[in-house]
């Protein structure tokens, strides 16, 4: 007998083949059979005629390795069906976080993922495994290596070229994070203090990786006027390593580069991958991002970290190059010219005296003080000691639609979870948005297609071979829904609420949501 029986299912099994009619059985945590089990028993049975079953979905590339401690966690992503996330992306991992420039990094990635839970300490990735398997969690968590991190943890925050002893120190945390389990390695080149590297010094960083067939997923260096050539760096370095890489969040930046440097980038990974190049890429299915509000100054001010860019940012002689330099620089993602103050709202804003202004525009901001655009972004900084995000709209709705389109492109959501303010509608409603805008409403993506996206391809990227498919064998982390019910309830003004229209989620053969209500399992596993 087994534990459950679905029966009469629409099949999506994230293949990317069509749906098929069938009864899938559970049993230890596995799908134990697919087919016609007419007579065959449970303990419990489950009617989902007219309705999807799909794999559990899949998202690799949040940043909640921090927020998996937070009481709730798991909520907003088993409402969208989320059952696997991985985090560590960007270069921003938060392991691991050691050695005398540790506060320095914190205090870089806390507008992203937050603080260091209390009580804890992320040395290495085992420690942060043993600390997270502490906590009942409702979802799957894996991790990638941050390289920001690791050259972090090796020289801080310096500009310039690295020794050979700390290159020695990076190749030492490289390998022991992949020992200890890390699913792959992030590389955020727009963030400091991976952006001070130039090419032939990330390669040598990364020289562990040279064919181990361990996946580089990369924020690349920019993606603004320079993204083209950016990709074409990124190839470069695919071709030198001979290991999988994945391009993260794939999108072009401001109005002059819509609609055409896309088009060029998909022809060059296309072009790629014809060679064997093993490149993919991934996109979230929104016009706006989120990250830390300092991304739109110069990056060379971020040498040295938080306390050395606030004190420039008090300076008046550094601001005023800082000003010229945002007023007129192509050389940087200069993302204030690119898109305009009146589209970057300030978010994540702590002092009692700022808090009025979280979601306003830098225009607003400015405006409601009296200020210029710049002293209004460049005291608020300061004042918050650069710790704010920012929600940025930025890219093109026929870009996204191109990128998705692409049979090796994965969805992604780029989560980020910072301890407070305004947060981006995609925490909550990513996969909402993808199966609701660009299935159900557009038909951009067949069912399917979309399902694939979020299972089958970033399962088989990372390596989950357990995960993302309905067989015989594989996990049972499951979704059982109707189509027309899915919906993104969250706004750019009201984000924080759950998705709708999720039935049945199941986390390792047992139902972690249930027509709408969360069961007291925790089922998720740090992988």
């Amino acid at each position: 007998m087994y534990d459950y029986l679905i029966r009469n299912a629409r099949v999506v099994d994230g293949s990317g083949k069509m749906a098929f009619t069938a009864d899938v059985a559970v049993e230890n945590g596995r799908i134990a059979a697919v087919g016609s089990l007419a007579d065959c028993e449970a303990v419990h049975t489950v009617d989902a005629a007219g309705r999807y079953l799909t794999p559990g979905f899949i998202d690799v590339h949040r940043h909640g390795e921090a927020a998996a401690f937070r009481a709730g966690y798991g909520k907003a992503e088993l409402a969208q069906g989320l059952t696997t996330v991985i985090n560590g992306n960007c270069g921003l991992s938060m392991i691991p976080v050691r050695g005398p420039h540790r506060q320095e990094i914190l205090d870089y990635l806390a507008p992203v993922v937050g603080d260091m839970p209390e009580g804890c300490d992320f040395s290495t990735l085992t420690e942060y495994k043993e600390q997270l398997s502490r906590v009942p969690q409702r979802i799957h968590n894996g991790m990638q290596v941050g390289m920001g991190t690791l050259r972090g943890c090796a020289a801080g925050f310096k500009d310039g070229r690295l020794t050979d002893d700390e290159y020695q120190f990076i190749w030492a945390l490289l390998e022991e994070g992949l020992s200890q389990g890390a699913l792959g390695v992030s590389l955020g080149l727009g963030y400091a203090p991976e952006c001070f590297y130039d090419t032939e010094g990330l390669i040598r960083s990364l020289e562990p990786l040279k064919n181990s067939g361990t996946v580089i997923t990369v924020h690349m260096r920019q993606e603004g006027d320079e993204v083209v050539e950016a990709l074409a760096e990124m190839i470069s370095v695919a071709k030198a390593l001979n290991t999988p890489m994945q391009i993260s969040h794939l999108k072009a930046i401001g109005t002059r580069n819509w609609e055409k440097s896309v088009p060029k980038m998909l022809e060059m990974l296309r072009a790629a991958r014809a060679e064997g190049v093993d490149i993919t890429c991934d996109v979230y299915p929104y016009p706006a991002g989120s990250t830390q509000l300092i991304h739109v100054l110069p990056p060379e001010f971020q040498a040295g970290g938080m306390d050395a860019l606030t004190a420039a940012l008090l300076d008046p002689e550094k601001r005023e190059i800082m000003k010229q330099r945002m007023k007129t620089g192509s050389d940087f993602e200069n993302i204030s010219l690119l898109v305009g103050f009146e589209n970057i709202q300030a978010t994540s804003l702590r002092l009692p005296e700022n808090k009025a202004f979280e979601g306003m525009s830098i225009v607003q901001i400015a405006q409601a003080q009296g200020k210029d655009v710049y002293d209004a972004l460049f005291d608020l900084l300061a004042s918050e000691h650069c710790t704010p995000a920012m929600i940025d709209r930025i890219t093109h709705d026929n870009d996204i639609d191109a990128i998705l389109k692409e049979p090796y492109s994965s969805v992604i959501s780029d989560a980020t979870y910072p301890e407070d303010g305004l947060m981006h509608p995609r925490v909550y409603g990513n996969i909402p948005r993808l199966l609701e805008h660009y299935v159900r409403e557009r038909g951009l993506l067949t069912i399917e297609e979309a399902v694939h996206k979020i299972t089958g391809l970033p399962a088989w990227r990372f390596g989950l071979r357990s995960k993302g498919k309905i067989e015989v064998g594989a996990d049972a982390d499951l979704c059982l829904f109707d189509l027309k019910n899915i919906h993104q309830t969250g706004t750019w003004t009201d984000p924080a609420q759950f998705a709708a229209g999720m039935d049945m989620v199941f986390v390792m053969g047992k139902p972690a949501l249930e027509n709408g209500v969360y069961t007291d399992h925790f089922g998720g596993q740090v992988l």
